[in-house]
């Protein structure tokens, strides 16, 4: 069994959740993430061990509230979030595969929002793929529409807080379940390396989760990012153009995240100053 305790001191990660693991290991009161919406002014830091509690809770959410099994499909319709890496952290944690290729185009810098469920050509395309569909507020109608088994709806107010009106019947609110469960997770099932983890292009090809730490450790040599580096990105950790740079080839390099919603870039200057940015790379 997989465990915190068993994840700790890898010398080769070999899995997401390895990696999550190996710099808590080094630094775990870290800042790895600062989240700003700059459309709000909101601005959020995850230290490692916030981050580690966080993706606990969410992998206990849906092992144990979910009764998800190791290989089950999840689509994530979330703009650019902090809480977008908690989910793909958590669902690689729990064995789960996060299907990219079925909501590519939905989300990060310059996605539009559905005019109605009419007018989404992504409803079917998630139905056929995935039994978890975790949606932002946005994509509630889109997301209920595609059938999946369970629905999960993030608010995504500050501090990961719940829906202040109610939800669809048979939608879970993210935000009033997952602070009910434990902040350490430990898998039914060993996550295998080798195993599907998430499904990226079109068509839709599987990767392993050995696979994703060695493009994250090829993604950090090209981004340039050395062991105590803070990249700036406007990427989506939940999109297909964005879970290498926003989440996990910082995190194989213990490097840190400067994560932006609504990138204003009057702010850029001041920013990078304030936040001590080496690196830089927006899409928008």
């Amino acid at each position: 069994m997989e465990t915190r305790s068993s994840r700790t001191n890898p010398q080769r990660p070999t899995t997401p959740a390895r990696l999550l693991a190996a710099a808590l290991a080094t630094d775990p009161a870290r800042p790895f993430l600062t989240f700003y919406d700059d459309a709000t002014g909101e601005r959020v830091e995850l230290s490692l061990t916030t981050l580690d509690n966080w993706v606990a809770k969410t992998a206990n959410f849906c092992q144990d509230g979910l009764g998800t099994e190791p290989g089950e499909r999840v689509a994530l319709l979330l703009p650019t979030h902090w809480q977008g890496a908690v989910w793909m952290l958590a669902a690689w944690s729990a064995g789960l595969v996060v299907d990219l290729a079925s909501t590519a185009g939905v989300s990060g810098p310059g996605a539009t929002e559905p005019a109605s469920v009419a007018e989404t050509a992504y409803a079917p395309t998630i139905a056929s793929a995935a039994e978890i569909v975790v949606t932002s507020p946005e994509w509630l109608a889109a997301a209920v529409a595609a059938g999946g088994r369970d629905t999960v709806a993030l608010a995504l107010r500050p501090l990961g807080g719940p829906f202040t009106d109610p939800l669809p019947a048979g939608v879970w609110d993210y935000g009033a379940e997952v602070a009910s469960y434990a902040d350490e997770f430990h898998p039914y099932v060993p996550v295998d390396p080798d195993a599907p983890s998430t499904i990226v292009g079109d068509p839709g090809t599987p990767v392993s989760g050995a696979a994703l730490v060695a493009a994250a450790q090829a993604r950090a040599d090209h981004l340039g990012l050395q062991p105590g580096s803070r990249l700036l990105t406007d990427t989506n950790p939940a999109d297909p153009g964005g879970y290498l740079d926003a989440l996990l080839a910082p995190l194989a390099r213990k490097a840190s995240v400067v994560l932006v919603r609504n990138l204003d870039r009057n702010l850029l200057d001041r920013r990078t100053h304030d936040e001590k940015v080496t690196h830089t790379h927006l899409v928008a």
